[in-house]
């Protein structure tokens, strides 16, 4: 088709050559279509394939947290004293923070948590519910029905002297001990073993018990 007064409309098609022709399309400008395509998908994908590389690199790279092989409930009740934790909004202001863990014959723990803000006793009470075929190791606990949060006890001293509770998801960490303070040939070795399990222990608040 062609208007009056005007030629062909040639770049509609471009004119196909010989069947012994290794490239049917090398008149312009449909031989160099596919590369223009070719070189503007790849724009576009290739940023796009590498944020998935670093995706998928950041999911494998961070290990399942490993809790320890099991917790004699009998022996881990009873008072122990907040060493350092991850901050935390409830805790802002607290000083001799203390948790108390009492085994109940129904089969949860009765948890009870005390600090001082001020001259002024904030507490808060309780229970922790162990995960079946975790050995204890794994507990949920509940301050308001019906919220549970993830309790994993990632480390514990042979003689039950100190511990460590931490989150899976590395953003919760609590260091305990029996004592309201922990010598220091204890506590450099457990925050090297927390910092390969994946927390960042440059953010730990250390918790004062002066005048406790």
């Amino acid at each position: 088709y062609t208007r009056q007064g005007h030629s062909p409309i040639h770049y509609i098609a471009a004119p196909l050559q010989s069947h012994s022709s290794p490239n049917p399309f090398t008149t312009e400008p449909f031989a160099r279509l596919p590369v223009i395509m070719a070189k503007r998908i790849m724009r576009y994908i290739t940023p796009l394939l590498a944020w998935l590389g670093v995706l998928s690199f950041c999911s494998c790279s961070r290990q399942p947290l490993a809790t320890v092989a099991a917790v004699d409930l009998e022996r881990y009740a009873g008072k122990w004293h907040e060493i350092a934790s991850f901050p935390l909004r409830a805790q802002q202001g607290c000083r001799c923070t203390t948790a108390e863990y009492t085994p109940k014959p129904a089969g949860y723990v009765e948890v009870f948590n005390r600090c001082l803000k001020g001259d002024q006793v904030s507490s808060i009470k309780g229970k922790a519910f162990p995960d079946s075929g975790s050995n204890n190791s794994k507990l949920k606990v509940q301050f308001f029905w019906p919220l549970r949060g993830k309790y994993w006890i990632i480390e514990l001293a042979d003689d039950y002297s100190y511990a460590a509770v931490g989150h899976p998801n590395r953003k919760y960490l609590w260091i305990l001990s029996r004592n309201a303070s922990l010598p220091d040939n204890q506590l450099q070795p457990l925050l090297q073993r927390l910092a390969q399990k994946g927390f960042d222990t440059a953010q730990l608040q250390y918790t004062s018990h002066e005048g406790c």
